[in-house]
């Protein structure tokens, strides 16, 4: 992260801060992602525990009901098992059947023809009225045929055992969504003779189901093995539709998917999308309670339950958004606290940068700061005043290097203007003794060569007068250069003189 903030021209105390926010919205970040997963992963699985219970409650409230109704209906039968020649018991006995449970909506007694003697079909079909004001009314037929060719009639007889059906298959949908327990009669000679059909409400089943709700948007279900509702918030689908995976036009593949495994008999949960929503149904088997004297048979029922996914994870959601809101809030809060704290911590260097400036400009007496931290920037600072100490010295001993070094050049200047004025004269002198020695050479050559011409022999007092003259001449060219010497001498001692003094 640093390496990201080195290049922006930001002040340290912003890129500090917005380093230590970077990281520590990674850190949080992970932290509450690893604490949503399980979050979610918790809720997921209370949802699971709740729908299993709910579902186990909703199947055992079913199975009481279903299992109530087989009784009543067994109590009633050993009645009819008396009375089989009279039909007019057969008519007090369907009639109290109904009245002697609430959830049993009607009850049909139905013998093969011409059973009794006098009529050719004979059925006792009681129901409870509509209209409230008569609670049981009796009906002359159910559905729109004879019993003889309905299935509730049919299948009990064909199998000899006891189950329950579906009443109106195959009728026409004005008939009300029934399932009805088919109980077959045994004369005392063990032939079937006849059906008894307890008919349960699908509607008010229903309304007892759904009166608990596992939360405020779901609804449990139930279908047959057919995949038709047998419970269901709206009573329209009653076994009238297919359960949630009907193949109407537009229906959503998962739909499928979950109506199949529903009505396989599998047990467990699947999300699917309905209408634009999602859900999620909990399913499972519809087992009934093994009671003794009780003839279990598999009807082949799934229970679930169905949630929309905001209720499940509607609180969760939030829950994050919340998260969400709180972290970017305590970052831009964590990101204002570490500004104000670290401008402050960093107000010292600050003020030693804005020094070291002016004294790079060249006011070296800028005064640096008292540091009243022990941290690096107070170590710094005190490195700082020992810097400007040091350099203040040295600043002092290279002036007075300079003021020495600039006195001495003056006094080489001079010097200088000695020696060359010294030079200049010598070089006077020695031209001007080079002429004054010219002529006396001359005199010597010319003597010389004329006494080695001349015979001495015969002119002796020439001979003389030459050898004085040339010792004349000689004495005069020996004086110049004492002379000479002298003055060599002498400009010695000055060039050592000076350069004593340089």
């Amino acid at each position: 992260m640093l390496r990201l903030t080195r290049n922006l021209t930001i002040p340290l105390s912003v890129r500090l801060s917005v380093t230590i926010v970077s990281a520590m919205s990674v850190l949080l970040m992970a932290s509450l992602a690893v604490m949503l997963y399980y979050s979610r992963k918790v809720v997921k699985e209370e949802t699971l525990e709740k729908a299993s219970q709910t579902l186990e409650a909703m199947v055992q409230r079913i199975d009481n009901i279903l299992m109530g109704v087989e009784q009543s209906t067994g109590n009633v039968y050993f009645v009819v098992l008396s009375h089989l020649d009279r039909p007019d018991m057969i008519d007090v006995c369907c009639r109290e059947l109904v009245a002697s449970n609430p959830y049993i909506a009607g009850c049909a007694i139905a013998f093969e023809p011409h059973f009794f003697e006098d009529h050719d079909l004979f059925m006792s079909y009681y129901r409870r009225s509509d209209d409230g004001m008569t609670p049981i009314v009796k009906c002359d037929s159910f559905g729109d045929g004879p019993y003889t060719g309905q299935e509730w009639y049919t299948a009990p007889m064909q199998s000899g055992y006891p189950c329950w059906l579906n009443p109106a298959k195959g009728m026409s949908e004005k008939v009300e969504p029934l399932n009805t327990f088919c109980l077959p009669i045994y004369n005392i000679e063990g032939r079937r003779v006849g059906v008894i059909g307890v008919d349960v409400s699908l509607s008010l089943l229903s309304r007892i189901v759904l009166e608990t709700k596992p939360s405020p948007n779901s609804y449990c279900t139930l279908l047959d093995a057919e995949g038709l509702y047998m419970v269901h918030p709206d009573s329209r689908k009653l076994r009238y539709e297919r359960g949630v995976y009907q193949t109407a036009i537009g229906a959503d593949s998962s739909v499928v998917e979950v109506g199949k495994a529903m009505v396989s008999g599998e047990t467990g949960y699947r999300p699917f999308r309905m209408d634009g929503k999602d859900y999620y149904v909990f399913y499972k088997p519809f087992k009934r309670s093994a009671v003794p004297g009780r003839y279990l048979s598999d009807l082949g029922w799934s229970a679930g339950i169905i949630y929309p996914k905001d209720d499940i994870f509607g609180e969760y959601n939030r829950l994050i958004y919340y998260v969400l809101a709180i972290a970017i809030a305590g970052m831009a809060l964590l990101y204002v606290l570490s500004r104000l704290v670290i401008h402050r911590q960093l107000l010292p260097l600050r003020q030693l940068t804005h020094a070291a400036g002016r004294i790079a400009e060249g006011h070296y007496d800028e005064p640096i700061p008292e540091s009243r931290q022990q941290d690096e920037i107070g170590c710094l600072q005190e490195d700082f005043q020992q810097m400007q100490s040091a350099l203040a010295n040295h600043r002092t001993e290279l002036q007075q290097s300079l003021t020495t070094l600039k006195n001495k050049g003056e006094e080489l200047h001079i010097a200088y203007d000695k020696a060359k004025k010294a030079d200049s004269v010598k070089v006077a002198f020695l031209h001007h003794m080079t002429n004054q020695m010219v002529r006396p050479s001359q005199a010597v050559c010319m003597d010389v060569d004329a006494l080695c011409h001349l015979d001495v022999g015969k002119d002796p007092q020439k001979a003389a007068r030459l050898a004085d003259d040339i010792a004349e001449q000689g004495k005069v060219i020996t004086g110049l250069l004492n002379d000479l010497l002298k003055i060599a001498e002498e400009a010695d001692v000055t060039r050592k003189e000076v350069t004593d003094e340089a």
